[in-house]
């Protein structure tokens, strides 16, 4: 009974992400909406850890099966992509590469300025 009480939690917190982004005119998925609601519940004390803590558990384990829909979906349409696979997967390198190099730029400098303030 624990576990329906903590998924009824999430799943509420997911409709009033529905919610706001049916109502908001911004660009911004449902989902985004409910993690930052999930999130300031959190921070706030208004929702503690332990009430949500074993369904998020079970939803993060499973969360691989999640994809197996999408993989087959990229079998199935392996036509269609077969002619576009080397340019996606040059472009999926590239910027992942990039991605890779601002991160690591970035925490460096992050790194350097805690440093600096601690020296001080």
């Amino acid at each position: 009974m624990k576990h329906v009480q903590q998924f009824s939690i999430i799943l509420l917190i997911s409709v009033i992400g529905e919610l706001l982004k049916n109502f908001l005119p911004l660009p911004v998925p449902a989902s985004v909406y409910g993690l930052i609601i999930m999130l300031v519940a959190l921070l706030t004390g208004i929702l503690k850890l332990d009430q949500v803590k074993g369904a998020a558990d079970f939803l993060v384990e499973i969360m691989p099966v999640m994809f197996v829909p999408a993989g087959a979906g990229l079998i199935t349409a392996w036509s269609t992509l077969k002619p576009i696979c080397v340019p996606v997967l040059i472009m999926t390198f590239i910027s992942t590469v990039i991605v890779m190099v601002v991160t690591g730029k970035v925490t460096q400098g992050v790194i350097r300025m805690g440093k600096r303030g601690t020296e001080k």
